[in-house]
């Protein structure tokens, strides 16, 4: 996903954009759309209240994205604009707790905690697609991070003479996946 409408529909077809009309979910996605990098994918999309305490207070809906570099919610005011990020590598938790009405998902960052009122119906689907997102990318950036430690440990051998340079480029590319 990459465009506004294409964030839109996500949370139209899985039920993660309830609360919005969607000329509004367009504007607060099209700034997401806005501030994507190149090389930065969007994963998923909901709809939800941040910072939800009460019916009368809380910080209005947001749209929001979790894409392959970071979390990012996004709201169009009358005047002005509001778009907040979250690195992934400082996200601890998620967690839920299902009330009346919404499902409150608390997001526990190395920085800060902040919270997202969804639809009660679907909060325990949007923090299962949140939480299985996460894992994924951290499982592969642990994968990454031990194929780069071998790779090095290889070529200290290889400098040292332990092992023949021969040797060192078959394990390189079996690494790499060459």
């Amino acid at each position: 996903m990459k465009t506004a409408k294409e964030m839109y529909q996500y949370c139209l077809d899985n039920g993660f954009g309830e609360g919005m009309t969607k000329g509004s979910a367009l504007k607060h996605f099209g700034l997401i759309e806005d501030n994507l990098q190149n090389d930065e994918t969007v994963l998923m999309t909901f709809i939800g209240i941040l910072n939800y305490e009460s019916v009368t207070k809380h910080e209005h809906h947001h749209a929001y994205a979790l894409t392959n570099k970071r979390f990012i919610i996004a709201r169009k005011k009358f005047i002005g604009q509001s778009v907040q990020t979250v690195l992934l590598n400082l996200m601890n938790d998620i967690n839920i707790n299902i009330g009346m009405v919404y499902g409150v998902l608390e997001f526990d960052t190395m920085k800060e905690t902040f919270n997202v009122a969804v639809a009660k119906k679907h909060a325990v689907n949007i923090q299962e697609s949140i939480q299985g997102y996460l894992l994924n990318i951290k499982n592969s950036t642990t994968k990454q991070d031990t194929s780069i430690d071998d790779l090095e440990k290889f070529k200290e051998l290889a400098d040292k003479g332990v092992i023949t340079q021969e040797e060192f480029e078959a394990k390189k590319k079996q690494i790499l996946g060459l």
